[in-house]
């Protein structure tokens, strides 16, 4: 690993640490020509995953722009950084786990709608609505309703 200080290639590793989600490692470093100590981390590289657009168009998945989606629906959300990197290394997991190399934006969407639902109602119909492309306002009444609790003894009703 090159120094960002003096760019020097020669360091010795006198930390390491496995990151909470078990699939990175922080690496704290010294140069050996400068003294200089700076951080590094080594993360799993993953296969890559095709993404089949809705139109049939394929194209790279790409973590960061999953990242950015979940971000804007959590933002000013009590939702912090780490969660939401928890939540988009799972849904990567469940997505290389459902499907081999090519994966339907669909099963993304899904998998990212599951886990919002279950962390924040508010972050889960922002998402849904640019997801399920609700056409009226209608449709986003529904989706909110089928958020709240039921009282005991009655069902939602049935959607249209």
């Amino acid at each position: 690993m090159r120094c960002p200080k003096c760019t020097s290639i020669e360091d010795k590793v006198i930390d390491s640490r496995i990151a909470r989600d078990g699939n990175t490692i922080r690496r704290r470093r010294e140069c050996l020509e400068c003294g200089h100590r700076f951080t590094t981390n080594e993360s799993l590289v993953r296969d890559s995953l095709i993404v089949v657009k809705r139109d049939g168009r394929t194209e790279p998945f790409m973590r960061d722009k999953l990242v950015a989606a979940v971000r804007a629906a959590c933002h000013k959300r009590p939702i912090d950084g780490e969660q939401i990197y928890m939540l988009v290394e799972d849904v990567i997991d469940a997505v290389e786990a459902g499907f081999e190399s090519q994966v339907p934006t669909k099963a993304i969407g899904e998998q990212v709608m599951l886990r919002l639902r279950k962390l924040d109602q508010v972050a889960y119909v922002r998402f849904a609505s640019v997801y399920k492309e609700f056409r009226d306002v209608g449709e986003f009444v529904d989706e909110i309703t089928s958020l709240a609790p039921f009282p005991e003894g009655t069902t939602p009703k049935p959607k249209k």
